[in-house]
């Protein structure tokens, strides 16, 4: 008995200094010109979407949250925030978005892969190593507001897109600076 539980604590011993040393040795490439091992992308592909499933859970969606007014909230936030890394029905990915690793997800499909109660979670907690910020600082209801949004961006035409962000502007949108030929913000000039 006295050998196995030898053996037990030289082999854990083994894996920490195996660990330490690889921690150490900066083989490790975190440059974002380079792609992470296929192993280290699986595992945190999976701790992401196991995380937000289980953060995100007990989260519902307020009733009304399809209302006018709260889509155009949601447009506005997006148009203002979300449209630079993500792009837009005819407003492509921005220079920053190109250089980041992992590339931030086209977003006409996140209504399919989510929940509102996770794209919401999502929204406001931001996702760790990802470029994904958190939005803590903004109301709920301006939160609630980009999920309604997201949810309509599948079905959202060019023109459909441009109209929102136009009626979102004219709502007076807090966000709204427009592009630098006076266009809205988050539509290609």
């Amino acid at each position: 008995m006295r050998t196995v539980l030898l053996t037990l604590l030289a082999t854990v011993v083994l894996v920490v200094l195996s660990g330490m040393a690889f921690l150490y040795s900066g083989i490790y490439d975190v440059s974002a010109t380079h792609p992470h091992w296929p192993i280290t992308r699986w595992a945190m592909e999976r701790v992401r979407t196991f995380s937000i499933k289980a953060q995100a859970a007990m989260i519902t969606p307020p009733p009304g949250m399809m209302e006018e007014a709260k889509l155009l909230d949601g447009t506005e936030h997006f148009a203002a925030h979300c449209v630079a890394c993500h792009g837009a029905p005819s407003v492509p990915h921005s220079a920053i978005a190109n250089g980041l690793y992992p590339k931030p997800p086209d977003l006409k499909d996140a209504a399919q892969r989510y929940t509102p109660g996770e794209l919401f979670w999502i929204l406001k907690n931001g996702i760790k190593m990802t470029g994904m910020p958190a939005w803590s600082d903004h109301s709920d209801e301006e939160l609630w507001g980009t999920v309604a949004f997201l949810q309509k961006l599948p079905s959202m035409s060019e023109e459909d897109y441009r109209k929102l962000v136009m009626a979102s502007v004219i709502q007076g949108g807090r966000h709204s600076h427009g592009n630098a030929d006076g266009t809205p913000p988050g539509t290609a000039p």
